[in-house]
């Protein structure tokens, strides 16, 4: 019987949630939606030494920003908890004695320091020192120590790590969605580590543990985590779980907007943009990292972003909701090769995404603005501003900024475009159409239109000649839309004070 897809995200709380987390947690959200299946979220905790406080919280907001709604799991329930794998540590020792038993694993008792002097000395003759068939032979283990001794050993409650025993010089050749056939031989890997005398496993032993106890069909993960395929699938044939074990698919890396190697949040700093998809501040050094929300993204554009980083639906087509998103998305069209970060494409998906929002919708995201500064908030006049200006701006901020004039007369001049537009005989032409602008009293474009150009016309000025210190004179500075569409929004008192002010100022 076909099983129902049931995917996980699975971040450890160590800091904040870098853009290359999101993504696969994108993808694993994507795929469960696509499948009509579950996707989870596990908090990986094991490693308690890296544990930042806040980490957890900011995980779970982050996803929530993002739309990316959990199924099951931490903050959602289900039955397959608890979800935080510091709460379940009696379960993995279980798991971890069985493999001790069934004779898949065993004891180490090696010190830190003894390991290290073995290393040294493999150094010293060229060699790299693995702890595997190779070596475990010679070394401290209940592979080669008597059963007495290593019972006394653990009755005294010596330090001790139960380590994989990977066979020797086996090759595996596994199967990755994304990658295909992927070869490795058993003899370059090492007994890796499953579980401390603390208490505590490692990560190997606790992914595999919680992904066959949560159900887990699909392991949908970053490619760092592909040398450890070979490991992860030994332990499912060492539990006698082959025949329910995951399928693999490994994601390619996020590359640097320039250069080579895997994007960092150093460049994102260097370069001027965010790696996070929100705020955050390290309870450590208070080294704040600034977001994607914070920044003024639309959570829907960094989702269509980073859908389109290492994916491609097939077609030209770039905004998608995340519902299109879900329809389409398969792994067989998730490249294998690394996917180049392009902040100058996320700005672009930004504007996208402000310039197709209904102009209510706009405005409610300007009032914020308004009301921070003191000014009332005029509903229509501001829709009827955005859906005017909205082509122009990536950001809601940078649009309310660069319209603060249409709330507020300036209250200085810019220097340049005074000397070039008010010169000589400019003073008498806007004194002159003053009165022009006294007269009228229907101020919409198309009256306000036909009068002055009718006035410009007669006198045979030239419209450079008015239109430009007129707008210095209305807005400060040689910029903003069509002079009669901003007219028409602040209306004949505003217009009529703000020319009677420059002309007194200039």
């Amino acid at each position: 019987m076909e099983r129902k897809v049931r995917v996980r995200f699975a971040p450890s709380p160590t800091g904040a949630l870098h853009l290359g987390g999101v993504r696969t947690a994108l993808f694993n959200y994507l795929f469960a939606r696509h499948n009509g299946g579950d996707f989870l979220l596990r908090i990986e905790d094991t490693d308690q030494t890296r544990y930042v406080p806040g980490a957890e919280e900011y995980i779970i907001e982050s996803l929530k920003w993002c739309g990316l709604t959990v199924d099951e799991g931490v903050g959602a329930g289900g039955d397959c908890g608890p979800y935080r794998q510091s709460e379940r540590k009696e379960i993995y020792r279980e798991y971890a004695l069985r493999l001790v038993e069934s004779g898949h694993a065993y004891y180490a008792f090696d010190t830190a320091e003894e390991l290290d002097a073995l290393r040294k000395e493999c150094e010293n003759r060229g060699e790299t020192f693995i702890y595997n068939a190779a070596h475990r032979g010679s070394l401290k283990n209940s592979l080669v120590m008597p059963a007495d001794e290593v019972r006394r050993l653990l009755d005294s409650q010596a330090h001790y790590v139960i380590r994989f025993k990977m066979p020797e010089n086996e090759d595996l050749l596994l199967h990755d969605i994304i990658r295909g056939e992927v070869h490795f031989n058993s003899s370059l890997l090492d007994d890796k580590v499953l579980y401390k005398s603390d208490g505590m496993p490692t990560y190997h032993l606790a992914n595999i543990v919680d992904d066959h106890l949560m159900r887990i069909t699909h392991v949908i993960r970053g490619e760092e985590w592909l040398p450890s395929l070979p490991l992860h699938v030994l332990l499912y044939r060492a539990f006698g779980w082959e025949d329910t074990m995951p399928e693999f698919a490994h994601l390619p890396l996020i590359l640097k907007p320039v250069g080579n190697g895997k994007l960092s949040k150093r460049d994102g700093n260097k370069m001027g943009f965010p790696v996070f998809p929100m705020e955050f501040t390290d309870p450590a050094t208070g080294e704040k990292w600034h977001g994607y929300k914070e920044d003024g993204y639309f959570p829907e554009a960094f989702i269509n972003m980073l859908a389109l980083l290492g994916w491609n639906p097939g077609t030209d087509q770039e905004i998608f909701t995340l519902q299109e998103l879900c329809d389409l998305f398969t792994l067989d069209r998730v490249k294998k090769s690394g996917a180049k970060f392009d902040p100058e494409k996320t700005k672009w998906f930004n504007h996208k995404y402000l310039i197709a929002k209904p102009d209510s919708e706009l405005a409610e995201l300007v009032r914020p603005y308004l009301e921070a500064d003191g000014l009332p908030y005029e509903p229509k006049k501001v829709e009827r501003i955005c859906a005017l200006m909205k082509e122009r701006y990536s950001f809601v901020k940078d649009l309310y900024e660069d319209c603060r004039f249409f709330f507020t007369a300036p209250t200085e001049f810019v220097e340049k475009d005074t000397k070039k537009y008010w010169k000589e005989g400019a003073k008498e032409l806007m004194c002159e159409l003053l009165e022009i602008l006294r007269s009228i009293d229907d101020y919409t474009f198309a009256n306000t239109e036909k009068v002055i150009s009718a006035w410009i016309t007669e006198k045979q000025l030239g419209f450079g000649k008015v239109m430009n210190p007129f707008r210095v004179a209305i807005i400060g500075a040689a910029k903003g839309p069509h002079m009669f569409d901003v007219i028409e929004i602040i209306g004949k008192e505003e217009t009529l004070r703000r020319m009677e002010r420059a002309i007194a100022l200039m």
